[in-house]
């Protein structure tokens, strides 16, 4: 019998078993830690700087950062989200309304030049009777309106899921500020013993690509949904907060943030108003021109060469496996995946060409 099961096998047997246990225990925490290791990525010089002026209080340094992070990013985005939450309930009100008694053409669809008349006709066909706009979502969707604008409507329930995440998340970020650098030294000793050859390069690559990402794709895309949706307001865009926060989510994809701002213009050049159109077109421009060539470089140190369907696939996996946080965790763990293909690729051509010794004696020979 201790041939046959030998103590290193039980031994590595207990182990297996050891680490399902904790990953099983652990995979509901792993959209927050997730989201704690990237913002501390991001945030490490400020912790480094913070650590400096507390003389090496590492409680200390770590304390102030987090009350950092709150103050400059959760308080903010909570507030922001809690409103467009209410213009986006107005709009499933509105929904419920013009499904119970059918919802006349609006004028400045029927004028649009070119399709205005054919979606007119399409809207008084499908969308001007009772009942017709719930059919339609239910054949699009899967979903009927009354259980969608339940939903929407009972919103506030949902929102204690998001809490105990964010709450957890803080948590985490709390105590990756304060033992960083153990951690760090640990995952070091690690990968050197799985990856002795590249360790060192991926170890310098992950937080160069972490904190790009979020420098130049997350925080840029926040940044323009804050002055478009101004820009709306002053336009008198209805709903200006949701249409800032849709906004700031298509930012995140390459050419999404023209594309939002393009739609909007020309919903204001439909309805008559075509200054205000005209206008925000011209802010939207203006603000996309300098972000491309002056802010994103100044944060990045470069440009982010993510290419767009590694962009696509982790904004919507991210969605659709972590939800609103997997929108700004996905893009990054795409990042991460594209930058070390390319750190091996790099590699692999590096060992495959001859040193320059060797190419010398060929050439002569």
């Amino acid at each position: 019998m201790s041939q046959i099961f030998s103590n290193v096998a039980i031994s590595r047997t207990l182990l297996l078993l050891i680490l399902a246990a904790g990953v099983f225990f652990f995979i509901g925490f792993l959209v927050p830690v997730l989201a704690a290791l990237i913002i501390c990525f991001a945030s490490w010089p400020l912790y480094q700087r913070l650590l400096r002026r507390c003389h090496g209080s590492n409680t200390w340094a770590a304390s102030l950062a987090l009350l950092t992070i709150i103050i400059v990013l959760v308080i903010p985005l909570t507030l922001v989200f809690s409103y467009a939450i209410q213009e986006v309930k107005a709009w499933v009100q509105w929904l419920v309304w013009a499904n119970q008694h059918g919802a006349a053409v609006p004028q400045w669809i029927a004028d649009l030049p070119g399709a205005g008349n054919w979606l007119a006709e399409q809207w008084q066909q499908h969308l001007s009777k009772p009942n017709e706009l719930g059919h339609i979502i239910s054949v699009v969707s899967g979903e009927h309106l009354s259980g969608i604008s339940r939903w929407a409507l009972m919103l506030g329930w949902h929102t204690m899921g998001f809490v105990l995440t964010l709450l957890f998340m803080l948590i985490t970020l709390f105590f990756l500020y304060k033992d960083g650098d153990i951690l760090a030294a640990q995952l070091d000793s690690v990968g050197e013993r799985i990856l002795p050859s590249r360790w060192q390069r991926f170890s310098r690559v992950v937080p160069a690509t972490v904190s790009a990402t979020v420098m130049g794709m997350t925080v840029i895309a926040i940044g323009e949904g804050i002055v478009l949706g101004v820009a709306y307001w002053i336009a008198g865009v209805p709903s200006p907060v949701a249409f800032g926060v849709l906004t700031a989510f298509m930012a995140l994809i390459p050419g999404g943030a023209p594309l939002a701002f393009t739609l909007i213009s020309l919903y204001l050049v439909g309805t008559g108003d075509l200054t205000a159109g005209i206008g925000l077109f011209i802010w939207g421009s203006t603000e996309l021109f300098i972000v491309d060539k002056t802010i994103r470089p100044a944060l990045v140190g470069g440009p982010i060469k993510l290419p767009f369907l590694p962009t696509f696939f982790g904004l919507i996996g991210g969605v659709k496996t972590m939800g609103l946080v997997g929108l700004f965790v996905g893009p990054v763990l795409m990042a991460l995946l594209v930058a070390m293909w390319r750190e091996w690729l790099r590699e692999e051509i590096r060992q495959a060409e001859p040193p320059p010794s060797v190419a010398v004696q060929q050439e002569q020979a």
